[in-house]
């Protein structure tokens, strides 16, 4: 390897790590490893112990985080970790590091991505993506990006805390949950709902469990992972009716976020849903996506597609990476 660099891309679940081939002609993710949460109490132990086990000295990196970047001082909004942005460097032996969001990662990712790993929900797979690019997607939280361009200077992405604006619920079972989710959290943000925790919170509220303060356990909620289990075994009707509503509120959202974007293009990422893409690609999210009463014609010309690359994090995180030099 020619000029190694160092990728990251660390979530509020995973830390992935992996190399890249500045020198290579096109972004490539090389010697990747996954750390899961509890391994190692903060990123630069996660970051030192992932170079040790490569044996490589790379002076370039850039890290995808789920989290804003402001300043030197990142504060994770999903994971118990923080860090500083030169320490890191410092600790690392790196001449650049580049701290970009997880979403904006995920943006920069998307016009690499080939028809092999995009699949479509509505609209054509045309061979050159039409901007402007809404990046939208539930993992541990909810994350929402925008890319927009080409022009002479390449793309531009625009990172977003877009997951946290207000949900707001249309119909009787959507203020059951608000409700529900207002007594144990306060404020409902859309995250609240659309991520691991949401789809639980969304199934508790709808199962009549009685809502603890945040602060407190909260008893007889089950897994995102077990509700996805059982309402694909088609004899769980609590869970179907949960994974039901999720699907539609994840419409209504992303919809709302092409309106506020002006996006032509919508892309679907972040890990929940390719756990059950096939239960999601014939759910009701785009009747929900194109329900925005006058403007219904104007959402049906917006093509739609999720996200299947193994790791479009990291694959962003090495263009980022590439385009700085």
């Amino acid at each position: 390897m020619e000029q190694p660099g160092l990728i990251g891309d660390i979530g509020g679940t995973n830390a992935r790590f992996a190399l890249t081939d500045l020198s290579a002609p096109s972004p490539e993710i090389l010697h990747e490893r996954t750390f899961g949460d509890g391994e190692f109490a903060s990123l630069q132990d996660a970051a030192l112990h992932y170079l040790s086990d490569v044996a490589v000295k790379p002076k370039r990196a850039a890290l995808a985080v789920a989290s804003p970047i402001h300043g030197d001082e990142v504060v994770f909004t999903n994971r118990a970790w923080s860090f500083s942005r030169g320490a890191v460097q410092r600790a690392l032996a790196l001449d650049e590091l580049q701290v970009i969001n997880d979403f904006g990662a995920i943006a920069w990712a998307a016009p690499q991505l080939d028809a092999s790993v995009r699949v479509v929900m509505h609209g054509q797979l045309a061979a050159s993506l039409q901007p402007p690019i809404t990046l939208i997607g539930p993992g541990t939280g909810l994350g929402v990006a925008l890319l927009v361009g080409p022009r002479a200077q390449g793309w531009r992405v625009v990172e977003t805390e877009g997951g946290h604006a207000s949900f707001a619920p249309q119909d009787k079972e959507e203020h059951q949950v608000a409700r529900w989710i207002a007594a144990r959290c306060g404020r409902v943000s859309n995250e609240r709902l659309l991520s691991g925790d949401g789809l639980s919170h969304i199934d508790a509220a709808l199962r009549g469990v009685v809502p603890a303060a945040l602060s407190a356990p909260q008893p007889g909620t089950r897994t995102a992972k077990e509700i996805v289990a059982a309402a694909l075994q088609d004899n769980d009707a609590d869970a179907k009716r949960a994974l039901d509503l999720f699907c539609r509120v994840f419409g209504g959202v992303a919809g709302d976020a092409a309106l506020l974007h002006g996006a032509r293009t919508v892309m679907i990422a972040g890990g929940v849903v390719l756990h059950f893409l096939d239960y999601f690609l014939a759910s009701e999210f785009m009747r929900r996506f194109s329900d925005k009463g006058r403007y219904r014609d104007y959402m049906q010309r917006i093509a739609v597609q999720v996200i299947t690359h193994a790791n479009p994090g990291l694959l962003g995180a090495a263009v980022a990476l590439r385009n700085s030099a």
